[in-house]
């Protein structure tokens, strides 16, 4: 028997003949929706299973990690192969999803969200749900979505504990919710490798398939309620944004509380519109980026604010004032440090690291491009200019839209 064998035999359009049986249910608003999944460890897997399964027809699949033996447990979507062979997680989601709906059409990126997104594509995308393992990636979505104006789904777990919240633009902020102590290790990052390893080598695992199969199940339930906002708004349907689901399994315990925080101080909910489109992609050299822009928003002026991140033209070894040279963002430093046998013995504070946060006429790489200095594809730039600030969106040089929406209109 072959595996093909196991593929079920679909409907000319999936779900057709049963959703209409919801009274809720729109199936036109859920085939034409775009939805982005970020995350695809337990919990993605079951958002994108139950995504597919309701029949999504556009999604986006952003994760950075590949499949390994202890992910088997935990994701329905991955095999013992793909594990062996340290298959991309998003790559091998997609690809299982369109066995479960042939309908489909799947984006997987295989980065980060936190500087691997252009924000082009966020926006124009309906919802977007968070199967993230930790507060700094969170904290970067949240962010993102906030600028673009997008509703977010947030799920976590851990053993046999789980949550989900939503956040919608000037309702429900996921930065207003921190507290001083989350605050003050946001940046600390803990991936979900180093969290299954550390939890086996104390003789347990982090998490169960069952709870990954109970939160991911709302994470979904509420992006497709927010797919039917008219429901809404007249109460037919109730949404999550501004409290949070907590789900406890070992002894059986749930409870929706309160969860609403929204500062109208808070610099996280600043909207980047009016939004501009321009042809010109991250590939050009930045001295003819900063010419096309200038002709394009009839501006002498330009400066090209790295908000999220800065360039690091060099390191200096403190004690001995040693420059090295790295052309790098700033969150691909620590990874070079590690790999560079010179540096990787150092602690952290031994070195300087030299930042340049925006980008104009006196940046003094301009043969350089902005792939380089660290903006994605198809983003939006922050752009200052003498008549002001201005937003402007790369071309999708990348063809995101003719992959994934096969020239549809979105």
């Amino acid at each position: 028997m072959k595996e093909t064998d196991f593929i079920p035999t679909l409907s000319p359009v999936w779900g057709a003949d049963i959703f209409p049986l919801l009274s809720w249910f729109k199936l036109d608003q859920i085939k034409h929706a775009n939805v982005m999944v970020v995350g695809c460890g337990a919990l993605g897997n079951e958002v994108l299973k139950n995504l597919a399964l309701f029949g999504i027809e556009h999604l986006v699949i952003v994760d950075f990690d590949t499949i390994e033996p202890s992910n088997l447990t935990r994701s329905i979507l991955f095999r013992k192969g793909d594990a062996e062979t340290h298959q991309f997680k998003a790559f091998v989601a997609a690809k299982r999803l369109r066995e479960i709906n042939p309908s489909i059409q799947v984006l997987p990126l295989t980065g980060n969200i936190c500087h691997d997104v252009g924000l082009g594509l966020l926006r124009r995308m309906d919802v977007v749900i968070g199967c993230v393992d930790n507060r700094w990636a969170r904290y970067c979505l949240n962010r993102l979505c906030m600028r673009v104006g997008i509703p977010w789904v947030d799920g976590g777990i851990d053993g046999l504990e789980g949550t989900a919240r939503v956040f919608i633009p000037g309702k429900n902020c996921y930065a207003c919710n921190l507290g001083p102590e989350a605050l003050k290790d946001l940046s600390y990052r803990l991936s979900c490798g180093s969290t299954i390893r550390r939890n086996e080598q104390a003789g347990r695992i982090p998490t169960t398939p069952i709870i990954a199969s109970i939160i991911g199940a709302v994470e979904a339930q509420e992006a497709i309620k927010l797919l039917h906002p008219d429901e809404l708004e007249h109460e037919e349907l109730t949404s999550l944004c501004g409290k949070m689901f907590y789900y406890e399994g070992q002894h059986l315990t749930s409870r929706i509380v309160e969860f609403k925080g929204y500062d109208d101080e808070c610099p996280v909910h600043e909207q980047w519109k009016p939004v501009e489109k321009v042809n010109l992609t991250t590939t050009l050299p930045i001295e003819e980026m900063l010419t096309g822009l200038s002709k394009h928003l009839g501006c002498k002026n330009i400066e090209i604010v790295l908000r999220d991140h800065s360039f690091v033209d060099y390191l200096t070894e403190r004690k001995n004032d040693r420059k090295i040279h790295v052309m790098l963002p700033d969150y691909a430093i620590t990874g070079y440090i590690e790999k560079e046998p010179s540096l990787c013995h150092l602690p952290f504070h031994a070195l300087y690291q030299h930042e340049i946060k925006s980008i104009g006429t006196d940046f003094p790489y301009k043969k350089l491009n902005l792939s380089q200095v660290g903006i994605p594809p198809w983003s939006i730039l922050h752009v200052h200019t003498e008549k002001g600030t201005r937003y402007v969106e790369l071309a999708d040089e990348q063809n995101y839209i003719t992959y994934l929406f096969q020239n549809e209109q979105i």
